[in-house]
């Protein structure tokens, strides 16, 4: 019967594997609704373990926001581990919900949110261990819709053969949108089947269905053209962006994990969208434009999250947290709050020319210092102006010797390796850096117990970015620069030994590169490599490189095709990209622009305190720029001294 409990199946493979209670429910904020009582049936996903996928602000966001329909229930799921995904294959126990048990099967939508292209092999598995059709075209009436949402959604063409529809940008309104169209269809006696439900939710111009898209190649491999198969199918898809986030104020109840996980507070989007205009950031260029949260809705929200999860960490979460236009009465107001508990506060990564030292003296109040991160992304200043990331070494010595003098003693700094036109010596300044962090940190403070650790990620051209037509260094220069670097950092024995250095290697960044800019060819590589085993990509442990290469080797070559050919190849103007009828709001020679600029190291400035430079997002989305100050402060304050929240 459709809506059953798989529980008493699932419950005798528990003890036989590892971490059991990621897969019972239960948790604080979880909603369970009876099956027949409501009209639409949502199952969300982050493709990943539960450690990682439960504490994702948006699929949380999405469930609270569904179960608040009397007509619409939401459950979870996450990627089962290996060892329950033998077991489950051995028992024929489907993929299900952790909220009830239910098999994801008996869904009417299945809702999956990729913030990384490495989970592509997750879906796989999640939809076979369902009993779903991998491919959209063998699906049936019956079937769950799969939706792709999340960052990568925006180019959805490698996994195009996979899903049904994807939703470009924020997805508060609209998964309530598609609810109504579901409920809709069905309480008209589901008319024309599948098709007609895929045809109504096309026709509203922001959620893209590729089957009603076809893809012409040139002769040389670069796509000709994509067009609609259908007269009443809009040639591009325009992204969605809700405003007024006050208006929105989720999560109101968060989940509170019961198995331990990757991040443990009430985490706060305090705004969304960045107009710095870092060339390789797409969360920045994709989430323009920049709208804030009001000071007092952060401030009702922190009270409310925190009263009912217990955590003691809060959280202020966006890309670019202290550049929220209210940042410093914020802190000040909540640390006055909070002021004599175990509550703490945290900004996730933190703008090296954003930081100062009336900002760290509020988020160390209490005396608990979370971690602090810096980003200056390049060593040298050149390659800083390359990628606009508008920091000085000064800035960035002066503001981490501001937080070692006010009590860190330990600081992450992230930087990138296979920018666009990098060199070794781009590389190697990361080492000297470092050297006059710890130098200038023991001399300020006094002590030799200043540490900094040095990570280092590898680049990836994204869609929707300047950098979408660069190509990118092969994983052996990669893997050369960050042996110089090793060697460079522990040149100085007395400094060397402050500095701790955590690094990816050139080779998941190749794939992942492959992912981000692939077309639909590339979806042959992911089912040949989920079919070789391939599950849990983003994780060292599981990934083979050797898996992925393989399958390249086994399924490009029909196509004319090779790995480099998607990722050391600079793309030129004229090429159709495989994202160009997905519209980001961006103007794409807007963008070709500002790739110019960055060959020539120019730097652009912020639009959020100068004129427009004509991106383009806020006139094609019919959007504006949102920030304060409002004026307000978190006012009446009331002092919760003596409250202990959390363990």
């Amino acid at each position: 019967m459709r809506g059953e409990s798989v529980f008493p199946q699932l419950e005798q493979l528990l003890p036989l594997v590892a971490k059991p209670i990621q897969y019972v429910g239960g948790e604080l904020g979880a909603t369970v609704k009876p099956w027949d009582s409501v009209a639409v049936r949502w199952a969300l996903m982050y493709p990943d373990a539960y450690e990682v996928g439960l504490p994702n602000q948006g699929v949380q966001i999405l469930y609270e926001v569904l179960n608040e329909r009397p007509d619409t229930l939401a459950e979870r799921t996450y990627s089962v581990w290996p060892d329950l995904e033998k077991l489950m294959r051995e028992r024929a126990v489907p993929q299900f919900t952790v909220d009830s048990h239910r098999a994801l099967g008996d869904f009417d939508l299945f809702g999956v949110s990729f913030a990384t292209e490495l989970g592509y092999t997750n879906l796989l598995t999640a939809l076979d261990l369902a009993g779903i059709p991998l491919m959209a075209a063998a699906r049936g009436d019956d079937h769950p819709l799969v939706i792709a949402g999340g960052h990568a959604a925006f180019n959805p063409e490698p996994i195009a053969d996979f899903i049904d529809a994807a939703v470009l940008g924020d997805g508060e309104e609209a998964v309530l949108e598609i609810t109504d169209i579901v409920a809709a269809w069905r309480a008209a006696g589901s008319p024309g089947g599948r098709d007609e439900l895929l045809l109504r939710l096309a026709k509203t111009e922001s959620i893209y269905v590729p089957r009603f898209y076809d893809v012409d190649y040139l002769p040389d491999g670069r796509i000709q053209r994509v067009v609609p198969n259908r007269a009443d199918v809009p040639f591009r898809v325009h992204k969605r962006t809700t405003m007024d986030l006050d208006a929105w104020p989720y999560p109101k109840k968060p989940l509170v994990p019961l198995a331990e996980t990757v991040h443990e507070r009430f985490a706060v989007e305090i705004f969304r969208g960045c107009t710095r205009g870092c060339r390789f950031c797409q969360a920045g260029m994709i989430t323009r434009p920049v709208r804030e949260r009001s000071i007092t809705t952060v401030g009702e929200m922190v009270k409310q999250g925190l009263e009912f999860s217990g955590f003691h960490e809060v959280g202020l979460l966006s890309l670019s947290s202290a550049d929220h236009s209210e940042i410093g009465d914020m802190c000040k107001g909540l640390a006055d709050q909070y002021a004599g508990t175990n509550v703490s506060l945290s900004l996730p990564s933190t703008r090296v020319d954003a930081f100062n030292i009336d900002l760290a003296q509020e988020l160390s109040r209490n005396g608990r210092r979370t971690g602090l991160t810096f980003a200056p992304e390049g060593g040298s200043e050149r390659i800083r102006k390359v990628i606009n990331k508008m920091v000085s070494e000064e800035d960035l010595i002066r503001t981490v010797v501001t937080a070692y003098s006010n009590g860190w003693r330990q600081v992450k700094l992230y930087f990138m390796c296979g920018l666009p036109t990098e060199t070794d010596e781009d590389v190697l300044q990361i080492a000297r850096l470092a050297h006059e962090v710890i130098r200038n940190g023991r001399a300020a403070t006094g002590s030799r117990e200043v540490r900094c650790t040095v990570s280092i990620g590898g680049f990836v051209p994204k869609p929707h970015t300047p950098f979408q037509w660069a190509a990118m260094d092969r994983p052996e220069v990669i893997d050369h620069r960050l042996r110089l670097l090793k060697q460079a950092i522990n040149a100085d024995k007395s400094l060397g030994k402050a500095i701790g250095m955590r690094y990816h290697d050139g080779e998941p960044s190749l794939i992942e590169g492959l992912l981000a800019r692939g077309d639909r060819r590339v979806g042959a590589v992911i089912h040949e490599v989920w079919k070789q085993g391939g599950r849990f990509d983003g994780w060292s442990e599981h990934f083979s490189y050797r898996r992925w290469i393989d399958a390249c080797e086994k399924a490009l070559p029909a196509f004319g095709l090779d790995i480099d050919w998607y990722t050391t190849r600079e793309r030129e103007l004229a090429e159709v990209l495989p994202w160009d009828h997905l519209d980001s709001g961006l103007d794409k020679d807007w963008l070709w622009k500002d790739w110019q600029d960055a060959l020539t190291e120019y730097e652009q400035d912020d639009c959020r305190w100068t004129p427009c430079f004509d991106c383009g997002v806020c006139p094609s989305m019919d959007t504006e720029i949102q920030i304060g100050p409002t004026g307000h402060k978190l006012l009446p304050l009331t002092p919760v001294s003596g409250l202990k929240v959390g363990g």
